[in-house]
């Protein structure tokens, strides 16, 4: 499975421990999705698309209405890496 690098860029962000938060309205159309690393910074690099695809693979989920964040499968797709670059 070929993996984007901004793809691999947001799988890295979650595999540090972060954590994709979505906002809906009232209506349940999404209004906001924000990544958030384990510090607390804002990663500006997800898309509507990027989040799609990820979720569509299966290697992020989310469970009971919390936080979007990495699955094993996730985690033995990523490619290891020092940093997020």
């Amino acid at each position: 499975m070929d993996i984007s690098k901004a793809e691999q860029r947001i799988l890295h962000v979650l595999a540090q421990g972060g954590c994709i938060e979505l906002r809906r309205d009232d209506d349940g159309t999404l209004e906001e999705m924000n990544c958030v690393t384990r510090d607390g910074w804002y990663y500006a690099g997800l898309s509507e698309y990027i989040f799609r695809k990820l979720k569509y693979r299966r290697l992020i989920s989310s469970k009971g209405g919390r936080p979007y964040r990495i699955t094993k499968l996730g985690l033995t797709r990523v490619r290891s890496q020092l940093d997020n670059r």
